[in-house]
């Protein structure tokens, strides 16, 4: 589904990435862990077109995407969410699904101002689509609800719904359960498992090792921004080299 060859990427005089190569199999769960520093966000950052790379090259489904814009990617099926929470705060919970589904929008100035049939039935569809994901995230019962009040696992859902919205063929999440509690964390699980269900592939980034080994089928461990290994949470746990850029060498 997306494959990575070869990325590096230099800041001035700081090597974030060295020759990361990896890949990530269509309808998996795939989780990045590494220590603080170890380059994951940059990835993330690079695949999803906010950072161009100094070297290599991406793949969606074998289409090179490297330097591909954020607003192409999303036309592609490529999406993502972020370690802070980014939400339209003076909109309702609704509305902001809402904003995900611009990719299905078609109707021009001159049909809005109107409001011509083709434009009415696209709200509806708009306005029905944004309620759907919002029950499969488990919140559409604060729909109306302005986005700055919410609590932040509330927050996490509705990213994630409005990443949804855009009806992806891969998810990156940055962090999803950074702040969440221990019921929380478990909703979340829960949301992601339900995603792969749909057929739609998952890579996350995250700190929160009992949610990675619970949910990911496959696991790859950046170090000091090179890929220090990649398998399945088992083999993960009992890599040697995982072992020591955790907890230190005896």
């Amino acid at each position: 589904m997306l494959k990575v060859n070869n990325i590096t990427k230099i800041f001035g005089g700081l090597t974030a990435l060295e020759d990361v190569s990896l890949s990530v199999c269509r309808g998996s769960i795939t989780g990045i862990i590494g220590p603080n520093g170890a380059g994951k966000t940059t990835l993330f950052n690079i695949i999803t077109g906010l950072y161009t790379q100094s070297a290599g090259e991406v793949f969606l489904e074998g289409k090179n995407i490297s330097y591909f814009p954020p607003e192409t990617l999303a036309g592609l099926g490529l999406v993502r969410t972020f370690q802070n929470v980014e939400l339209f705060g003076q909109m309702t919970v609704w509305e902001n699904v809402m904003v995900g589904l611009h990719t299905k929008s078609r109707s021009g100035f001159f049909s809005c101002a109107f409001k011509l049939p083709r434009q009415i039935r696209e709200e509806k569809f708009i306005r029905e689509k944004s309620m759907y994901w919002l029950d499969f995230t488990g919140i559409a019962d604060i729909a109306r609800m302005r986005a700055d009040n919410l609590p932040f696992g509330k927050s996490r859902l509705l990213e994630i719904s409005r990443a949804l919205a855009l009806e992806p063929r891969i998810v990156l999440m940055d962090e999803p359960a950074a702040g969440l509690n221990s019921r929380e964390t478990l909703q979340l699980a829960a949301v992601i498992r339900r995603i792969k269900e749909l057929g739609i592939t998952v890579v996350l980034v995250e700190h929160d090792m009992d949610l990675v080994m619970d949910i990911c089928e496959s696991i790859i461990v950046l170090n000091l921004g090179k890929k220090l290994a990649q398998g399945t949470p088992r083999e993960v746990q009992e890599n040697p080299e995982v072992i020591a850029a955790y907890l230190g060498e005896a």
